[in-house]
C-alpha cells in the first residue's frame, strides 16, 4: 500500500502510528487482529518493521553486523546469535545480493547499497508487516529503480509513503492519498488517481496520460494559471 500527498500531509504521522512509535488518541492500530499496544514492543517488532529516512552512521560495523541487529526481538537478554539467528540473517543477505558485501563497513557503501542493508535488517526481524518511509529518497535514477525492484520481489505487506505519484502508481496495489491529514481517497491506484483528485491535492494541474507501449500511465504536473 502507498502512501501519497503532499508535504505536511500526515505521511509519516500515520506511519509512526503504524510502527508504534506514536499511541493513537483513538482508534486502533491491529496487526493480525491484535492491537498493537496489548503487546510488549518485543512482540511489536517481531511482527512490524520499519526502515526510515535516517540512516544510521553504523559506528564502524560490517553489513553483516548491521543486519544481524534486526534479531534483537527475536533474543532474549545478552544472549548471543542463535544458529538460527545465523540462518536467518544469511538467508536475507542472499535474498538481497548482499553477501559478497557482508563483510564491509556500512560507512563505505552507496546509497542504493546502504538502503538495501536497512531493508535487510528490517527482514532479518520477521515481520508481518514492512514500513517503509521514502524508500527512495535522495537516491539516484538507478539506486531507486533498484530499491523499487527489491519492493516488488519481497512478498510480505508492505506500507511505503512515496512523493513520486507516478511510482506509487506503477508499484503500488493500492493507494491511499493524503492532505491535511484527512484521507482523500483509497484504492487500486489506477482507478483513484484522477486528474481532478491529484490536482485538488496537491494544487497543481495534472494531467494522466496513457503510454501506449506498455500500457502504464505516466503523470504530468503544471502550476495552475
Amino acid at each position: 500500500m502507498g502512501v501519497v500527498g503532499p508535504n505536511g500531509a500526515g505521511k509519516s504521522t500515520l506511519l509512526r502510528l503504524l510502527y508504534r512509535f506514536q499511541r493513537p488518541n483513538t482508534g486502533h492500530v491491529r496487526v493480525g487482529g491484535q492491537d498493537i499496544w496489548s503487546m510488549s514492543a518485543r512482540d511489536a517488532a517481531r511482527r512490524i518493521a520499519a526502515v526510515l529516512q535516517e540512516q544510521t552512521s553504523a559506528f564502524g560495523l560490517t553489513v553483516r553486523e548491521i543486519v544481524r541487529l534486526g534479531r534483537t526481538p527475536h533474543q532474549s537478554g545478552f544472549a548471543t546469535s542463535s544458529p538460527r539467528d545465523k540462518q536467518v540473517v544469511d538467508r536475507v543477505l542472499d535474498t538481497l545480493s548482499l553477501h559478497l558485501l557482508a563483510n564491509r563497513d556500512f560507512g563505505t557503501l552507496s546509497g542504493g547499497e546502504r538502503q538495501r542493508v536497512m531493508v535487510a535488517r528490517a527482514l532479518a526481524q520477521e515481520p508481518q508487516v514492512l514500513i517503509l518511509d521514502e524508500p527512495t529518497n535522495h537516491l539516484d535514477v538507478r539506486h531507486q529503480l533498484e530499491v523499487v525492484s527489491l519492493i516488488q520481489s519481497l512478498g510480505l505487506t508492505i506500507v511505503v509513503s512515496l512523493h513520486d505519484l507516478n511510482m506509487a502508481s506503477g508499484v503500488c496495489d493500492d493507494v491511499l492519498i493524503l492532505k491535511d491529514g484527512h484521507p482523500q481517497g483509497f484504492g487500486p491506484p489506477d482507478s483513484l488517481l484522477t486528474d481532478t483528485l491529484v490536482s485538488n491535492t496537491f494544487r497543481v494541474d495534472a494531467r494522466r496520460e496513457r503510454l501506449t507501449q506498455s500500457g502504464a500511465s505516466h503523470f504530468s504536473f503544471t502550476l495552475p494559471n
